[in-house]
């Protein structure tokens, strides 16, 4: 969680994955890294970088993420009205909760929630486990 100064976005790596390919000399490793940004007051974004250093593709991920902030609309604490959303494989419900209840949801939803700024919301994924896919189903869903 690293704080951006000019303009107070969180910053929060979702995923990190290591992938090798086996060459003449060994193995060589490359990183692709899922990274969310939130101002905690409905503006969040997401950025998916690959590089040959894992510092390097949070770095790249994290410029995407900026470049794609999206505003979404909060009611108090919670969401305007319930939605259910399949982005590919991933099935995303999300449900608006009275005061009290708290963020119900899985690690990445829950996530992207938080860093939007929701507080009460109840939130189920069913299908894929993909992260990235989950991702933009709860994008999908909060527009």
């Amino acid at each position: 969680m690293a704080k951006d100064e000019s303009s107070h976005l969180e910053e929060k790596v979702l995923y990190v994955n290591r992938c090798s390919k086996v060459v003449k000399g060994g193995r060589k490793f490359s990183f692709s890294a899922l990274i969310l940004v939130g101002d905690g007051n409905g503006k969040v974004g997401y950025g998916f970088a690959k590089a040959n250093e894992l510092t390097d593709a949070i770095r790249k991920g994290g410029e995407a993420a900026k470049k794609n902030l999206e505003a979404f609309e909060i009611e108090g604490t919670t969401i305007p009205h319930e939605i259910t959303v399949e982005y590919d494989g991933a099935i995303l419900m999300l449900k608006p909760a009275p005061d009290g209840t708290g963020l119900v949801a899985g690690s990445r939803v829950r996530t992207i929630l938080g860093l939007a700024g929701y507080s009460n919301v109840v939130a189920k994924c069913m299908g894929s486990n993909n992260p990235i896919n989950q991702v933009k189903a709860a994008f999908k869903a909060l527009r």
